[in-house]
């Protein structure tokens, strides 16, 4: 961006170096700031030290430096202050527009995971420095700020003086996209965390100044667009039962499709809505920490849990693929798009609802969410899908959250579906591993039955709470039903690896015997070997394939002994 500029009484040619937009904000304390356009720059407020201080911004890679006088636009300094992780940011006005044309926008991307890069000026460096940190979530410590953990254990890390830079991506989709600030404040040289707050935070504290600095989508698209959270009292068995469950499935080390019929996630139903709020890091700006200390027991989820929620009711396949695309970072229109977010990383978590209700419905499953739903599991993809009716027949998963009760039991009779129900769950996690396993090995290994445990917790949640019962035996016939699915794909599972086993054995013994005959002197009996030897060992194995040259190398010897007998 050269060019001739006139400022401070001289003519000169401007040169500067990359990203231009990193500035230096000289105010209560030192820090860094993002240039946004020639007369406005975001930073924290606890730099600028009060709403009424006048502070000093001055470029950080011009030649030659400017330095101009800057002042807080009135109702855009926010300061909680404390260790509470909240509120932290104020937009200021220059006294005139810098010299220098750099300008950029801040981000609306997945917090999730990613390397990101910061520039701050800390004491020993007045020209600054960068630092390079990971994308880590909320790190468990609630509020509305991100974590940035340390990569590299030598060098420069945060510390004061980098309150206020652009948190910037290095790779990805995202890559030199700017998603935030840096909010760390920390005295201690030896810390290795530090703290960031997202662009969608900032714009949910600043929503009549910072619209104009924002691109991409919001992490949230469900329900109406209404702040705070949707109330989930404890009382309503049904639906924190169900929060609980889906937000073990999106925090644990699960990964694959759930599905969420029959209206479990339809309009009028809050508590989804209420739980993507809870990661959603624009919402977290204006829900209060209390609030969120008063939620139920799990049902609150780590910021940046879920990357993208989207309702699809009413709307287009170009419309659902347009808002994943510009959320990770894609071209629009891209025909790799399901491709493309399968192989993110880290993988990506998902929200769509209602599937039924869109436009097309049958061709935004074919063309969109079936081709997740099949490989989301074995990328790593938390996919939760919602219909206000039955599930398609074509859409594979892997969790049903199906509200409706159990019927068949009775009243009469004693059983312990709580039992029975905790031993399925343990089953279906052994079988979860053992499939993990198979897939590693093995080509088209035996499939692993859908879990029942969620949906299972979730009614008994509920009819526990209206005892004597009869869906309390249902569950329990159903828990025992799953139990025996369970234990003949166990079956299948060690069935299959005797076979290969078995193979394994012919393949060796055939190969002493070729050996005690006429050695290593048959090239063409060697490669069959070989052949047979790399299906039996390189994974993933297909057993028939494997079968089939195993069969053909025993044939092969079997007649090369043969014709040196009768020689």
């Amino acid at each position: 961006m050269g060019g001739r500029y006139l400022y401070g009484g001289g003519m000169g040619t401007h040169h500067h170096a990359e990203h231009p937009w990193r500035v230096r904000v000289s105010g209560g304390r030192r820090g860094a700031g993002v240039l946004l356009d020639e007369r406005h720059v975001l930073t924290c407020a606890h730099v600028v030290g009060d709403e009424n201080e006048r502070v000093t911004v001055s470029s950080a890679v011009c030649l030659p430096e400017w330095r101009i006088g800057a002042r807080v636009v009135p109702g855009s300094w926010v300061y909680r202050g404390g260790d509470t992780r909240r509120g932290d940011v104020a937009l200021l006005e220059l006294d005139q527009p810098t010299p220098c044309g750099a300008h950029t926008r801040l981000w609306c991307a997945p917090l999730s995971g990613g390397r990101v890069r910061v520039h701050g000026f800390p004491r020993a460096e007045p020209y600054g420095i960068s630092v390079d940190a990971e994308l880590a979530g909320d790190g468990g410590r609630g509020g509305e700020f991100g974590l940035l953990n340390r990569v590299s254990a030598d060098g420069q890390w945060i510390e004061p003086g980098y309150s206020g830079a652009g948190v910037a991506v290095l790779d990805g989709d995202h890559a030199g996209h700017v998603i935030g600030i840096v909010v760390a404040d920390y005295r201690n040289a030896d810390a290795r965390a530090a703290w960031m707050m997202p662009t969608e935070t900032i714009r949910g504290y600043l929503p009549d100044h910072f619209g104009p600095y924002v691109v991409g989508q919001p992490a949230d698209r469900l329900g109406a667009a209404t702040a705070g959270l949707p109330e989930l009292g404890p009382g309503d068995a049904l639906r924190v039962a169900l929060t609980r469950e889906l937000k073990g499935l999106l925090t644990g080390g699960w990964a694959g499709t759930v599905v969420l019929p029959g209206g479990a996630a339809g309009p009028d139903t809050t508590w989804l809505v209420r739980l993507v709020r809870t990661a959603d890091p624009a919402t977290r700006a204006g829900t209060s920490g209390a609030e969120f200390a008063a939620a139920p027991r799990d049902t609150v989820l780590g910021l940046g849990t879920i990357d993208a929620a989207f309702d699809a009711r009413g709307k287009t396949v170009a419309e659902v693929t347009d808002y994943l695309a510009e959320r990770f970072g894609l071209p629009v229109d891209d025909p790799r798009l399901t491709d493309r977010l399968l192989r993110r990383e880290p993988p990506a978590s998902l929200v769509i609802t209602g599937v039924d209700r869109a436009q097309s419905p049958g061709a935004l499953v074919r063309e969109v969410l079936r081709p997740l739903a099949v490989r989301a599991r074995s990328h790593g993809v938390r996919l939760v899908l919602g219909f206000d009716g039955p599930l398609p027949e074509t859409l594979p998963y892997e969790v049903s959250l199906d509200p409706e009760p159990l019927t068949g039991g009775s009243p009469a009779g004693s059983c312990d579906a709580e039992a029975r129900v905790a031993e399925l769950a343990a089953a279906e996690a052994d079988a979860a591993w053992l499939s993990r396993e198979n897939e590693r090995r093995f080509r088209r290994p035996p499939a692993l039955p859908r879990a029942q445990a969620p949906r299972l917790r979730v009614r008994l949640a509920v009819a526990r709470g209206a005892e004597p019962s009869p869906e309390l035996m249902a569950i329990a016939r159903a828990a025992a039903a799953a139990l025996a699915d369970v234990a003949a794909f166990s079956q299948r599972s060690r069935r299959w690896s005797e076979r290969l086993d078995d193979l394994r054995r012919t393949l060796e013994v055939n190969r002493v015997r070729a050996a005690r005959h006429f050695g290593d002197e048959d090239s063409a009996l060697g490669d069959l070997h070989d052949q047979a030897a790399r299906a039996l060992w390189q994974a993933p194995i297909d057993l028939t394939a494997a079968r089939r040259l195993v069969d053909q190398y025993a044939a092969a010897a079997d007649r090369r002994i043969e014709e040196k007998d009768r020689g």
